[in-house]
């Protein structure tokens, strides 16, 4: 009985091969959109969960009608863009994650070292607004990313119409230990973010586009309770995490401030305050 010769094994395997890689390149691109639709509906999901809308009995994408993605450039001076066209973006395809990685569609983050083993971020980012029946603003919700302790967090965090007090925060991907820093996604640990402040009070009075407020938000060491002095602007340790406690405070710091989303919140501000009638106005109007 003959034998099969060493040549014609090789010849076998090698045509395997190519069979077995054709089929797995067809399956990886007839795959890709419908795998595109659900990373869309998945990033949709944690966007309505955090700004406290998701109702697992409907559809998500019917939710999201709710929801308007704004173009912004992070620390502009008109940092909420009315026309992405003219910048060259198409929101439906724009990938603030792909953005940041291309030289000329990122900066340096400034100051160095003020987001943490990340040296550039992208320019050009999309927050989520959603507004009230009348029109009127009811909160925003705006990306997040930065380093732990092994992984980079990608998440979202809500913050009201008075761009000031956080409505809840929420982490889609992240690397870090379970039990640990992997806490992040806790249900109870990310409960006590709501009803926060971001800045000082007496920081946003004084606030202009050139003169932003820095966060004042933080991460603390253990449990914060009434007691713990300005607790309106701490949150509850995560336990054995230091490092990842201490990425979050730093890069929601940086997110939230001057050299990224501070100018879009304080143009919020500002479009409240204009919208929303002095006392002594108000006052007038009634007596008249």
């Amino acid at each position: 009985m003959q034998t099969e010769s060493p040549k014609q094994t090789m010849i076998v395997a090698t045509c395997l091969c190519l069979v077995c890689s054709v089929l797995v390149s067809t399956a990886a691109v007839v795959l890709r959109p419908a795998q595109q639709i659900q990373k869309t509906l998945d990033i949709q999901k944690n966007i309505l969960k955090v700004a406290g809308l998701y109702d697992e009995t409907r559809k998500v994408d019917t939710q999201f009608k709710v929801v308007e993605p704004v173009l912004i450039e992070l620390a502009g001076k008109r940092p909420r863009i009315t026309d992405p066209a003219e910048e060259g973006i198409d929101l439906k395809t724009y990938d603030p994650k792909k953005a940041a990685k291309k030289e000329h569609d990122s900066v340096e983050v400034n100051p160095p070292g003020a987001l943490p083993q990340i040296a550039r971020r992208e320019i050009y980012t999309i927050a989520y607004e959603v507004r009230k029946e009348d029109g009127s603003l009811d909160q925003v919700i705006l990306p997040i990313y930065g380093k732990g302790l092994w992984s980079t967090l990608y998440g979202f965090i809500a913050v009201d119409a008075d761009g000031q007090t956080i409505r809840g925060i929420t982490f889609y991907q992240h690397g870090e230990t379970p039990g640990l820093g992997g806490e992040v996604d806790n249900p109870a640990w990310k409960s006590v973010w709501p009803g926060k402040s971001a800045f000082a009070a007496s920081d946003i009075k004084t606030a202009s586009f050139d003169h932003l407020p820095t966060p004042t938000i933080q991460v603390a060491k253990g449990e914060v309770t009434a007691d713990t002095p300005q607790a309106e602007f701490k949150v509850d340790g995560l336990s054995g995490a230091t490092i990842t406690s201490n990425g979050v405070t730093a890069f929601v710091r940086y997110w939230l401030g001057p050299d990224a989303f501070g100018s879009y919140l304080h143009q919020i501000r500002s479009e409240q305050a204009e919208s929303t009638p002095t006392s002594s106005a108000a006052e007038g109007e009634t007596n008249g």
